[in-house]
């Protein structure tokens, strides 16, 4: 191999977020849609900066090189600048197009300078009446220091004026009161048109109003927004709780160092100026012109104003739960594989609710990472104390972002008197597992699932993932292992070491996973048939990579199904056959992660919660179950096929970042998560005679 063995990280997570933006500029997907993808590539190159950004800066000023990537984190942060600005380029021509798209429809997003009359008159009313109270200006000048600026936030950077004085000016700062008020206006229209105008031009419509008092009579306004590190570093202060530590790293989020500034590329030079300088950056940093509108994430709550309607598929009821009052009677005679989105999440759910209010119930055990904000699973497990269950939930506190919301859950679910683990030391508890213990006269029954997803009956209406429910026996005890060790986390790994049917992070996946793919290896030099089938979120592990580069200089057939990072490299003179690899960004969010290796005929089919990163291989507790059911299996095979057989979604994964669509078959079109749909519900089909009620999905990535 040659020197450029890897893809840098941060450059391929970019080229993810290209695939986002890809999305949005598909004429073919729905209005609505599309500028839903614009507020998905928004929000996400936000987190990008937060975390990945802010990471390689502080590397910068160690002095320490990126180990994974074998790269000067300043080179990153250089590509990275001119990666973004490419991006908002063509982010900002999309949106361009996009606008008269709407137009075509009707729809008008309405600056306060093209307000007739009478809407006029309606947002001088909103102002006064809703907007008014909301909006505190800072005459930034008159304050010794330079106020706090929020991240999230967006501002209003104000310069005022006297036309007939150009030495009398003022600038001023106004925060948009988004999170109270929401981005969007609807205007009073005719003609069956819709008028929209968002809130920061209701704000400048009314600037004359907020600063009447000063005398100026010209005003300038120009929207900007700054990102800030997010990083909370935990460290290593015995005599500091993990719980004081995560509230003080939230509340140091405050003072996080700006890393990235964006503004109106029309602001006055002077304005600019003064800003770069309060917020003490250099023209290093990451100073990004954009146009007129920023924080497009809020355009994922895009107002339902279009004409057209966009049915959606909906999720249904497992076939084998269809025609059962109660999930766990049939789980404790079979496994079942559930499959979201397209599988219901409400016999997830009920299996808990069932738990809560059975008799013979004593024990519940479960991890939760991102929970929906009225989680119905939180409600079962409370009802379930409530029944007198024993119930322990490991609630990971330093899921990113989710931190705050995770606290609250933590003191709700011990005031009902759950037994809540907050986690071990350097270490996220990234499984996805559950294990119910009833007991029924003497005997000890045992059941639960292993997940490759959150337990979030929101984001399961949008995020593929696969969850088995089992109650098969060796599965439980590892689960218990695992459950020993997360209440006695000071006892080393040695409970988690005990574990012989899944395969755990951090003790025996990496060992297992080489293991498996020095098998393949093995069977490709012996001329027999060899194959690596995985389906992944990230790829970026390099010990890894380099096993599978070996399996395809050894003529191992290497298929992979990669949504977002992917640092391998997929040809090579060496390799007997090129890697395949694509990436399928589509309705649905692709978070399901399987692993299937041919294994001399004797195919190994795994589920799990881990990607092939060093953080989830080696710094996470994570959980992989092997499928043993043959027609699971079959069916975990047919949908990874259909994925790979997608030539309308699915991208080619190479070496150039090209982001190129696989080559379409006029004749045999494959949308997989279409095709996927199909397949499961005609399985359904096959033993029902109708389908219940779906429930609306939401397009999401």
């Amino acid at each position: 191999m040659s020197k450029n063995k890897f893809i840098p990280r941060d450059i391929s997570w970019l080229s993810f977020n290209a695939r986002v933006l890809q999305e949005a500029n598909d004429p073919s997907v729905p209005l609505k849609a599309r500028i839903r993808f614009l507020g998905i590539f928004s929000n996400n190159l936000d987190e990008f900066f937060r975390v990945r950004v802010a990471t390689l800066k502080r590397m910068t000023q160690i002095g320490k090189k990126n180990m994974h990537l074998e790269e000067d984190p300043q080179k990153i942060l250089d590509d990275i600048q001119m990666t973004v600005l490419q991006q908002q380029n063509e982010f900002n021509r999309i949106w361009e197009d996009i606008l008269v798209e709407l137009e075509h429809e009707k729809i008008y997003l309405l600056n306060e300078k093209q307000l007739n009359e009478e809407q006029s008159k309606f947002v001088r009313k909103y102002f006064e009446e809703e907007v008014r109270s909301n909006v505190i200006p800072l005459l930034v000048e008159s304050i010794p220091q330079f106020p706090y600026l929020r991240e999230k936030s967006i501002y209003l950077a104000v310069i005022m004026r006297k036309v007939n004085s150009a030495y009398e000016q003022k600038y001023a700062l106004i925060e948009i009161p988004t999170r109270t008020l929401g981005r969007f206006v609807l205007l009073p229209a005719t003609n069956g048109e819709q008028n929209i105008i968002l809130l920061e031009d209701v704000i400048r419509f009314n600037l004359p109003s907020i600063f009447s008092y000063f005398g100026f009579d010209h005003f300038e306004s120009h929207i900007f927004k700054v990102t800030k590190d997010a990083e909370i570093d935990i460290d290593s202060d015995i005599s500091t709780s993990l719980i004081q530590k995560i509230e003080k790293g939230i509340k140091n989020r405050r003072k996080g160092k700006t890393v990235r500034f964006v503004y109106d590329k029309e602001m006055d030079a002077g304005l600019l100026e003064y800003l770069i300088r309060k917020l003490n950056l250099s023209r290093k940093d990451n100073i990004i012109p954009g146009a007129r509108i920023h924080n497009f994430k809020h355009f994922m709550d895009f107002p339902d104003v279009f004409n057209s309607e966009n049915h959606r598929r909906g999720s249904f009821m497992h076939p084998d739960l269809s025609h059962s009052l109660r999930v766990t009677d049939v789980i404790l005679e079979k496994d079942v594989l559930l499959n979201f989105p397209y599988h219901s999440f409400n016999s997830v759910i009920d299996l808990l609710r069932e738990a809560a209010i059975d008799p013979y119930v004593t024990v519940i055990k479960i991890t939760l990472y991102r929970l929906a904000p009225n989680s119905k699973i939180i409600n079962a497990l409370i009802n379930a104390v409530r029944n007198g269950k024993e119930v322990v939930v490991m609630l990971e506190l330093r899921a990113r972002f989710d931190e705050e919301a995770n606290l609250i859950w933590k003191e709700k679910l011990e005031e009902e008197g759950v037994k809540v683990l907050i986690g071990v030391d350097n270490m996220k508890v990234h499984a996805k597992i559950c294990m119910i213990r009833k007991r029924v006269a003497d005997q000890v029954i045992q059941y639960g699932f292993v997940s490759t997803g959150n337990l979030n009956e929101s984001t399961a209406k949008v995020y593929g993932d696969h969850c088995l429910l089992t109650s098969n026996r060796n599965v439980m005890t590892d689960i218990n292992r695992i459950f020993n060790f997360l209440e006695n986390p000071k006892s080393s790994f040695e409970s988690l070491k005990l574990c012989q049917t899944l395969l755990v992070c951090p003790t025996s996946m990496r060992h297992e996973l080489t293991q498996l793919i020095n098998k393949e290896i093995k069977n490709a030099k012996a001329k027999k048939d060899a194959c690596i089938t995985l389906k992944l979120n990230s790829l970026s592990d390099a010990d890894l990579i380099e096993k599978l580069y070996e399996a395809a200089q050894a003529g191992v057939v290497v298929k992979m199904v990669v949504r977002g990072i992917f640092c391998a490299v997929v040809e090579n003179s060496k390799f007997k056959k090129p890697i395949s690899a694509i990436s399928i960004v589509d309705e649905y969010l692709e978070h399901a992660r399987v692993l299937i290796f041919h294994n001399d005929g004797k195919e190994k089919v795994f589920i799990s919660s881990a990607d092939w990163m060093v953080r989830n291989l080696d710094h996470r507790i994570e959980a992989a179950i092997q499928v043993t059911n043959k027609d699971i299996v079959t069916e975990l095979k047919d949908i990874i096929n259909i994925q790979l057989q997608d030539n309308i979604k699915a991208r080619l994964l190479d070496r150039e970042l090209s982001n190129n669509y696989v080559e379409k078959d006029e004749h045999h079109k494959v949308r997989s998560q279409i095709e996927i749909f199909n397949y499961l519900q005609q399985k359904t089909l096959h033993i029902q005679d109708t389908i219940p009620e779906p429930h609306a999905a939401t397009t999401l990535i």
